[in-house]
């Protein structure tokens, strides 16, 4: 089987392409799934630079679980394809079918969501010809949408999902969003304006255009951000970015009784704010990951209803997937990459 693995914690010379890999079998209750298509997202490369940290050492190389990764790892969690195979408890009438995959794998509620597990992170992935998943986190999905497109749904749509209910957000409020032209911003804003927020989008100067054409109603340009420009009309941030932007969001746009929901760090994960600021205003700091196999399934109801605008920045065959990396990596895109086998 052809596909990519990654070798350890490091830099895109921990990725190998190879065309030797064994090829998945289905367990009972599974099947494997001849991939079409996957796309690329934030957790696969800090997953891969072991960028997670631990509780007690933040600076640890870790999983996003804190734990170590069990190398080499096909990684890959935003799988398009056709179930080639089914496992003995799998009705055989299910291969031939076109899924997506719901990348989260885990039984139960809520709590077990927090440490589950991760398609392409505790379990192979999507980057190769063949990926064995259970029978239930492939749903069938029929829609004239391509399979490149499909792929840019899953994690970052599933987080920004999760996002804006955790948050809470409802028709009529104002949410800001940091990193607005990424994946997740990108359907963050999408999803908001689907909800009846008004939106107000952060990002580049040379990607405001196209930020704005998503929906946003207003768009600031991370270059020359000023606070007064929306200060006290902001209910709630949603924020994918950190670092040095965390307190000046927090302290001088969040009106007060806001809520701040955070699911990513991409400028860095360890900032400085004023607490005071934090009591004083009454505010909520919300975390968020993933998203629930609820929150996939509203996904796939959105997706099958044509709600929503896939954002297909590129394309690229697997073999040259070090090089879709290194693209994902600059940033220099709206919308997500992905990779076809």
């Amino acid at each position: 089987m052809r596909g990519v693995v990654v070798t350890g914690f490091g830099g895109l010379d921990k990725l190998e392409y190879r065309e030797d890999l064994p090829d998945p079998r289905p367990g009972p209750d599974e099947v494997v799934v001849r991939v079409a298509a996957a796309g690329l997202n934030n957790t696969d490369v800090w997953t891969r630079e072991g960028a997670y940290g631990t509780a007690s050492d933040s600076g640890a190389s870790a999983g996003w679980r804190g734990e170590p990764i069990h190398f080499p790892r096909v990684q890959g969690a935003d799988v398009v394809g056709r179930i080639a195979a089914a496992g003995a408890e799998v009705p055989p009438a299910r291969v031939g079918e076109r899924v997506l995959i719901d990348p989260m794998l885990y039984e139960g509620g809520e709590e077990e969501l927090v440490r589950t597990r991760y398609l392409g992170s505790e379990r192979d992935g999507g980057y190769a010809e063949y990926v064995a998943v259970p029978a239930k986190n492939a749903h069938q999905v029929d829609t004239p949408l391509s399979d490149a497109e499909l792929a840019t749904f899953p994690t970052a749509y599933l987080t920004a999902l999760r996002m804006l209910g955790r948050a809470r957000v409802s028709g009529g409020e104002t949410v800001l969003v940091t990193g607005a032209s990424g994946g997740v911003g990108s359907a963050l804003i999408q999803l908001g304006v689907l909800r009846g927020a008004r939106v107000v989008a952060v990002t580049s100067a040379k990607k405001a255009d196209a930020v704005a054409e998503l929906g946003a109603h207003t768009v600031l340009t991370r270059e020359d951000f000023d606070p007064a420009a929306v200060a006290g009309e902001v209910d709630v941030i949603a924020d994918v970015v950190g670092g040095s932007l965390f307190h000046r969001l927090l302290a001088e746009v969040l009106r007060p009784l806001g809520r701040y929901v955070i699911a990513g760090a991409m400028a860095d994960p360890l900032v400085e704010t004023d607490l005071r600021r934090l009591y004083l205003n009454q505010v909520e700091v919300v975390g968020s990951s993933f998203g629930s196999h609820e929150d996939f399934a509203e996904l796939l109801g959105l997706i099958r209803s044509g709600s929503l605008r896939p954002l297909l920045a590129r394309s690229y065959p697997l073999a040259e997937f070090v090089s879709a990396q290194r693209e994902f990596m600059g940033k220099g895109f709206v919308g997500n990459i992905v990779v076809t086998t």
